[in-house]
């Protein structure tokens, strides 16, 4: 997601109470413990193994804001992942700092932080893995830095950014997207998490399935926004639904009623937004309710995964009832084998009774692609980004996949190609699991 995707269930103080104090000269590795990073964004080095750390892993995620819950979830599946191999990867000990790219004023992500922990992972000669980010455009920010770090390129995996044209070209992308990310002419990012086109695709799908002929789409002019809209627009479209408008709004407008009288002049059946719950989310919902009426009624409300949050139910209170939100993946009560016995546990382990989030495994999934890709490898930056690259996961937390060469994940069965549907009552309440054709993936691709 643009400026989407993360939310809470741990407080700081677990995050602490959990750090281990790194000494010099007690077995394990004879070097140094690396230079911690800024304490202005990221905990103290986290390590429980033997010795000192060898290398840092970093999670880039907001951790303030409408995405918090979900950021954090994703910071304790790391944690999972690392207490389970004893902060180890292959032969190499590794520690861990969780970085905020968020700021209070903003209540989400900013590109500020994110510019400024990006230069500080560069910097940093010991930090050889980034998770993250969870917002595409914070990753616009931090991609090129790390992609051109003094001492290598940093391998970077998301569990969250959906935006298509950090990876590859497409309909919304501008026309140097994918090839500014990567100044140094060597890809460096991977996500495991299908971008816009099967969300777009998948969305496109279900408004066909309920009967919707007549679309009005509205986005909030940042990427993720625009490029999710603009994937449901080419993916509608290939389905014979007609598009009645395309639009952006204003995310710090004081009211919508204007454009929503646009929608209804229209003679539009749905809505479709793109965008997120953290810009003004909630007033745009509240004031479509109030001059379309309610998302049940004659023109139902559409939205992706940056608003898949209880957070859209909290702050849009009733006017939420009856809209439906779209999020990679699976039902957690729908997954088996290796990924239900991490729900279980992590669940036990590190939520105290809370329900976990989708991103908690699609976390963990990510956490197990970098850590085998630097134990499988030499030590060097960039051997972690080429066995990052080589990564083939054969029934894993998300089903079967390998990194292609654009980075995303490519011949992908199970969860990483699945999108759930949600309905908003007083919770998400699951519709319907969608994996969209392939068709209709390269429809909302422009192909």
């Amino acid at each position: 997601m643009f400026g989407k995707k993360v939310v809470v269930l741990l407080s700081f103080a677990v995050a602490v109470a959990v750090v281990a104090v790194v000494a010099v000269g007690c077995g394990g590795s004879e070097g140094s413990a690396p230079e911690a990073l800024p304490s202005s964004s990221c905990t103290a080095i986290e390590y429980e193994g033997d010795g000192n750390p060898d290398y840092l892993v970093v999670s880039d995620l907001p951790l303030q804001g409408a995405s918090r819950a979900q950021a954090v979830q994703i910071v304790d599946a790391i944690r999972y992942e690392l207490k389970a191999r004893d902060f180890k990867a292959g032969d190499y000990n590794i520690g861990f700092q969780s970085c905020d790219d968020s700021t209070a004023q903003a209540g989400k992500w900013d590109s500020g932080k994110c510019s400024q922990n990006a230069n500080a992972y560069a910097a940093n000669d010991k930090v050889i893995g980034i998770m993250g980010t969870f917002n595409s455009g914070c990753a616009a920010i931090e991609i090129p830095i790390v992609n051109e770090a003094p001492n290598g390129g940093i391998a970077m995996i998301s569990a969250a950014n959906t935006y298509v044209c950090l990876t590859q070209g497409g309909p919304g992308c501008e026309t140097t997207e994918p090839d500014r990310y990567y100044p140094s002419g060597t890809r460096n990012y991977a996500r495991v998490v299908a971008n816009d086109a099967y969300q777009g695709g998948a969305d496109a799908e279900f408004a066909q399935s309920i009967g919707l002929k007549n679309i009005y789409v509205i986005n909030d002019k940042e990427a993720y926004g625009l490029g999710v809209a603009t994937n449901f627009q080419k993916a509608a479209e290939s389905l014979g639904i007609k598009i009645a408008g395309f639009e952006a709004y204003d995310p710090k407008a004081s009211s919508y009623e204007a454009l929503f009288k646009k929608v209804q002049a229209s003679g539009a059946d749905g809505v479709f937004v793109g965008g997120l719950i953290c810009e003004n989310g909630a007033q745009l919902i509240k004031d479509k309710v109030a001059v379309l009426g309610a998302n049940d009624g004659a023109v139902k409300l559409i939205t992706p995964d940056g608003f898949a949050t209880q957070q859209t139910i909290d702050d849009a209170g009733s006017a939420s009832a009856g809209m439906f939100m779209s999020v990679a993946g699976q039902p957690i009560d729908q997954f088996t084998g290796e990924a239900k016995e991490f729900a279980d546990t992590f669940s036990k382990d590190y939520l105290k009774g809370e329900p976990i989030d989708p991103y908690a495994i699609y976390g963990a999934q990510g956490a197990q692609v970098l850590l085998d890709a630097i134990g499988a490898s030499d030590g060097s930056r960039a051997d972690v980004i080429a066995k990052m690259f080589e990564a083939k996961v054969d029934q894993g937390l998300l089903g079967s996949f390998e990194i292609g060469a654009t980075g995303d994940p490519e011949g992908a069965s199970g969860a990483v190609t699945a999108i759930v549907v949600y309905k908003a009552t007083d919770k998400l309440e699951t519709v319907k699991v969608i994996s969209p054709s392939q068709a209709t993936v390269d429809a909302a691709l422009g192909k």
